[in-house]
């Protein structure tokens, strides 16, 4: 057992090694202007002139298209914006988040509609992806709560109707769409205790490392309140801080987090402590097989529940800095 053991720990250290190896860069908008309270979404001044447009913040270009039909609307895509209605109901409100903020207090934030496209530059395309924060849109998180004369109050006028809406982000590699894929749920109302029920009104963390390598990613949205035309849920969603991992191929920069932050004892059998100068909004421990096998918003953690071997351990400060450190399970 032994043995086999210290052969788990040999090739799990060579298959993690790379990970070492990548620097993050995080599109978090804030490269782009807006006069306050106000959005981009492709017009270009000329509502009545259709376009095909992308922004870039970081490593990621986000797609949008105008259309100049009817007076010109926003079509499809991504749009960028500051405001800041979390109340207001209906289309007319469709470029707010309903968190009213970016992540972390942040002005600049992304909306999307169901169906979006994200590409990467040549820095990040073909390489793994860390992850982004995700939030409703003020119009679909108050169209779900309160009903609207297309669409119905999540829950019914029971609550126990077990309603849900998800964002699933699927990847494409080698230009084909592959069938990875991660999924979260930006409303569910499937809990049998209806106090359990959300429509999610704050930023939370995507983990996209078990797609592996991405060359660009689809972001399709469904709801369980379907109709004859399809979804009768508004179709968008909210992003921001999308950090990407470059491949480096010289010697990378250690940042302060990284460098002071400490995990002992390592190896473990249970107790595992994290001494950090930075706050730990949350940990996650993953296995060799890319699966979240334990989280927790502590420094001090038992880990005696994990099998043995070797694993990562991401340890997130709520400002976008995520480190990521092997651990050995005894």
């Amino acid at each position: 057992m032994k043995k086999q053991l210290q052969k788990i720990k040999a090739v799990a250290i060579l298959a993690f090694a790379t990970i070492g190896l990548n620097a993050q860069t995080t599109a978090d908008f804030q490269n782009l202007t807006l006069t306050p309270n106000s959005f981009y979404n492709g017009s270009n001044g000329t509502p009545t002139a259709t376009s095909v447009n992308t922004f870039t913040s970081g490593n990621c270009v986000f797609p949008n298209k105008w259309n100049g039909s009817f007076g010109g609307y926003w079509e499809n895509g991504w749009s960028y914006s500051n405001m800041k209605d979390s109340t207001t109901a209906g289309s007319a409100n469709q470029y707010s988040a309903r968190t009213a903020v970016g992540y972390s207090n942040s002005t600049i934030y992304t909306i999307a509609k169901g169906g979006s496209k994200l590409k990467f530059n040549a820095n990040a395309q073909g390489k793994q992806m860390a992850g982004f924060y995700v939030t409703n849109s003020s119009y679909a998180a108050i169209s779900m709560r309160d009903g609207d004369m297309f669409a119905k109050k999540f829950g019914g006028t029971s609550g126990n109707d077990p309603d849900w809406f998800k964002l699933k982000v699927q990847k494409y590699f080698g230009g084909v769409l592959a069938l990875d894929s991660v999924t979260i749920y930006l409303a569910d109302y499937r809990f049998a205790n209806n106090s359990q029920d959300y429509i999610l009104k704050t930023w939370q963390y995507v983990d996209l490392t078990s797609l592996g390598n991405v060359d660009s990613l689809l972001f399709n949205l469904s709801s369980s309140d379907v109709g004859g035309f399809g979804m009768n849920t508004p179709s968008y969603f909210c992003l921001d801080n999308f950090t990407t991992l470059n491949l480096v191929t010289g010697i990378k920069e250690v940042s302060a987090f990284e460098k002071n932050t400490h995990i002992y004892p390592n190896p473990t059998n249970s107790e595992l402590n994290i001494i950090t100068p930075n706050y730990v909004e949350k940990i996650e421990i993953y296995n060799q097989l890319g699966a979240v096998v334990y989280k927790s918003n502590k420094a001090s953690n038992d880990v005696s529940i994990l099998d043995q071997g070797v694993y990562l351990i991401r340890i997130y400060d709520g400002q976008g800095n995520i480190i990521t450190k092997r651990i050995i399970k005894d």
